[in-house]
Protein backbone atom coordinates (compact mmCIF):
# COMPACT_ATOMS: atom_id res chain seq x y z
CA UNK A 1 0.00 0.00 0.00
CA UNK A 2 1.38 3.19 -0.84
CA UNK A 3 1.64 6.07 1.82
CA UNK A 4 0.53 9.01 1.55
CA UNK A 5 2.88 12.46 1.67
CA UNK A 6 3.00 14.96 4.34
CA UNK A 7 1.55 18.46 3.16
CA UNK A 8 0.03 16.84 -0.22
CA UNK A 9 -4.01 17.27 -0.81
CA UNK A 10 -5.34 13.82 -1.28
CA UNK A 11 -8.99 12.74 -1.17
CA UNK A 12 -11.30 10.78 0.94
CA UNK A 13 -13.87 8.31 -0.43
CA UNK A 14 -16.60 6.31 1.50
CA UNK A 15 -18.00 3.66 0.07
CA UNK A 16 -20.67 1.30 1.09
CA UNK A 17 -20.78 -2.00 2.00
CA UNK A 18 -21.97 -2.87 -1.74
CA UNK A 19 -19.47 -1.15 -3.28
CA UNK A 20 -21.03 2.04 -4.53
CA UNK A 21 -19.37 5.23 -4.01
CA UNK A 22 -21.16 7.09 -0.69
CA UNK A 23 -19.43 10.78 -0.03
CA UNK A 24 -15.86 11.93 -1.29
CA UNK A 25 -13.98 14.97 0.02
CA UNK A 26 -12.25 16.86 -2.17
CA UNK A 27 -9.52 18.20 -0.52
CA UNK A 28 -7.61 17.14 2.15
CA UNK A 29 -3.84 17.94 3.39
CA UNK A 30 -2.04 15.20 4.73
CA UNK A 31 -0.53 15.71 8.13
CA UNK A 32 0.87 12.53 9.02
CA UNK A 33 0.96 9.77 6.87
CA UNK A 34 2.04 5.65 7.48
CA UNK A 35 0.94 2.70 6.55
CA UNK A 36 -0.72 2.41 10.03
CA UNK A 37 -2.05 5.96 10.32
CA UNK A 38 -3.25 8.85 8.43
CA UNK A 39 -3.88 12.38 10.06
CA UNK A 40 -5.26 15.03 7.86
CA UNK A 41 -6.44 18.79 7.79
CA UNK A 42 -9.21 20.20 6.20
CA UNK A 43 -11.29 23.79 6.23
CA UNK A 44 -14.47 24.35 3.93
CA UNK A 45 -14.06 21.70 1.45
CA UNK A 46 -16.48 20.53 -1.19
CA UNK A 47 -17.92 17.11 0.25
CA UNK A 48 -19.95 15.27 -3.23
CA UNK A 49 -22.70 13.12 -1.99
CA UNK A 50 -23.93 9.77 -4.05
CA UNK A 51 -26.32 11.65 -5.77
CA UNK A 52 -24.20 14.08 -7.06
CA UNK A 53 -25.43 17.11 -4.70
CA UNK A 54 -22.57 18.84 -2.63
CA UNK A 55 -22.18 21.25 -0.05
CA UNK A 56 -19.23 22.86 1.77
CA UNK A 57 -17.86 21.85 5.57
CA UNK A 58 -18.29 24.83 7.63
CA UNK A 59 -15.47 24.70 9.57
CA UNK A 60 -11.50 23.27 10.03
CA UNK A 61 -11.52 19.74 10.78
CA UNK A 62 -9.06 17.48 11.58
CA UNK A 63 -9.12 13.60 10.30
CA UNK A 64 -7.63 10.30 12.08
CA UNK A 65 -8.17 7.07 10.15
CA UNK A 66 -5.95 3.82 11.39
CA UNK A 67 -5.49 0.78 9.60
CA UNK A 68 -5.85 -1.63 12.69
CA UNK A 69 -9.10 0.00 13.66
CA UNK A 70 -13.06 -0.39 12.17
CA UNK A 71 -13.60 3.44 13.16
CA UNK A 72 -12.48 6.78 11.37
CA UNK A 73 -12.66 10.42 13.91
CA UNK A 74 -13.00 13.54 12.28
CA UNK A 75 -12.46 16.72 15.10
CA UNK A 76 -14.38 19.75 14.20
CA UNK A 77 -12.97 22.78 15.47
CA UNK A 78 -16.26 25.34 16.39
CA UNK A 79 -16.41 28.50 17.80
CA UNK A 80 -17.77 26.81 21.61
CA UNK A 81 -15.53 23.43 21.36
CA UNK A 82 -14.20 20.60 19.57
CA UNK A 83 -16.95 18.16 18.19
CA UNK A 84 -16.02 15.12 16.49
CA UNK A 85 -18.24 12.77 14.52
CA UNK A 86 -16.99 9.34 14.68
CA UNK A 87 -17.54 6.54 11.34
CA UNK A 88 -18.03 3.09 12.07
CA UNK A 89 -16.16 1.72 9.08
CA UNK A 90 -13.76 -0.67 7.61
CA UNK A 91 -10.12 -0.25 8.02
CA UNK A 92 -8.98 2.50 5.50
CA UNK A 93 -6.44 1.69 2.18
CA UNK A 94 -4.65 4.48 0.50
CA UNK A 95 -4.06 3.96 -3.09
CA UNK A 96 -1.69 6.65 -3.98
CA UNK A 97 -4.83 9.25 -4.66
CA UNK A 98 -7.20 8.85 -2.28
CA UNK A 99 -7.70 7.09 1.58
CA UNK A 100 -10.72 4.83 0.96
CA UNK A 101 -13.29 3.19 3.82
CA UNK A 102 -16.57 1.44 3.69
CA UNK A 103 -18.45 3.33 6.09
CA UNK A 104 -20.86 1.69 7.88
CA UNK A 105 -23.93 3.59 8.93
CA UNK A 106 -23.49 3.73 13.11
CA UNK A 107 -21.39 6.98 13.94
CA UNK A 108 -20.55 8.26 17.18
CA UNK A 109 -21.02 12.13 17.75
CA UNK A 110 -19.23 13.61 20.62
CA UNK A 111 -20.15 17.01 22.36
CA UNK A 112 -16.90 19.20 23.82
CA UNK A 113 -17.94 18.24 27.51
CA UNK A 114 -17.23 14.80 26.08
CA UNK A 115 -20.84 13.25 26.30
CA UNK A 116 -22.18 11.38 23.20
CA UNK A 117 -24.40 9.57 21.19
CA UNK A 118 -24.70 6.76 19.05
CA UNK A 119 -26.41 7.50 15.75
CA UNK A 120 -27.86 6.02 13.02
CA UNK A 121 -28.68 2.33 14.53
CA UNK A 122 -31.87 1.93 12.49
CA UNK A 123 -29.79 2.83 9.23
CA UNK A 124 -27.07 0.63 9.52
CA UNK A 125 -29.78 -2.42 11.12
CA UNK A 126 -31.56 -1.83 7.82
CA UNK A 127 -28.65 -1.90 5.40
CA UNK A 128 -27.35 -4.78 7.17
CA UNK A 129 -30.16 -7.05 6.40
CA UNK A 130 -29.97 -5.25 2.43
CA UNK A 131 -26.69 -5.69 1.87
CA UNK A 132 -26.05 -8.91 4.08
CA UNK A 133 -23.31 -8.21 5.94
CA UNK A 134 -21.75 -11.04 7.06
CA UNK A 135 -22.02 -12.24 10.93
CA UNK A 136 -18.02 -11.67 11.55
CA UNK A 137 -18.75 -8.31 9.96
CA UNK A 138 -21.48 -7.28 12.59
CA UNK A 139 -19.39 -8.46 15.45
CA UNK A 140 -16.36 -6.44 14.60
CA UNK A 141 -18.56 -3.21 14.63
CA UNK A 142 -20.22 -4.10 17.74
CA UNK A 143 -16.80 -4.46 19.23
CA UNK A 144 -15.28 -1.59 17.33
CA UNK A 145 -18.36 0.41 18.79
CA UNK A 146 -17.01 -0.53 22.59
CA UNK A 147 -13.65 0.41 21.40
CA UNK A 148 -14.35 3.78 20.59
CA UNK A 149 -16.32 4.44 23.29
CA UNK A 150 -13.70 3.52 25.86
CA UNK A 151 -11.02 5.76 23.71
CA UNK A 152 -13.78 8.49 24.32
CA UNK A 153 -14.00 8.10 27.73
CA UNK A 154 -10.62 7.69 28.85
CA UNK A 155 -9.69 10.56 26.22
CA UNK A 156 -7.41 8.01 24.14
CA UNK A 157 -6.14 8.84 20.82
CA UNK A 158 -8.34 11.59 18.82
CA UNK A 159 -9.82 11.89 22.09
CA UNK A 160 -7.09 13.35 23.99
CA UNK A 161 -6.76 16.88 25.73
CA UNK A 162 -4.33 18.37 22.52
CA UNK A 163 -4.29 16.15 19.93
CA UNK A 164 -6.72 18.58 17.85
CA UNK A 165 -5.57 21.32 18.73
CA UNK A 166 -1.75 20.21 18.06
CA UNK A 167 -2.41 18.92 14.73
CA UNK A 168 -4.18 21.64 13.62
CA UNK A 169 -1.80 23.94 14.07
CA UNK A 170 0.49 22.10 11.87
CA UNK A 171 -2.28 22.36 9.55
CA UNK A 172 -2.50 26.37 9.47
CA UNK A 173 1.53 25.61 8.53
CA UNK A 174 0.46 24.35 5.53
CA UNK A 175 -2.51 27.17 4.60
CA UNK A 176 0.10 29.78 4.74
Amino acid sequence: MAVPIEGEPIQIHSYKHNGHIHRVWDETTILKGTQNLVIGGNDRTIVTESDGRTWVTREPAICYFHSQYWFNVIGMIREDGIYYYCNLSSPFIFDGEAVKYIDYDLDIKVFPDMTFNLLDEDEYERHRQEMNYPEPIDRILKYNVDQLIHWIRQRKGPFAPDFIDTWYERYLTYRR
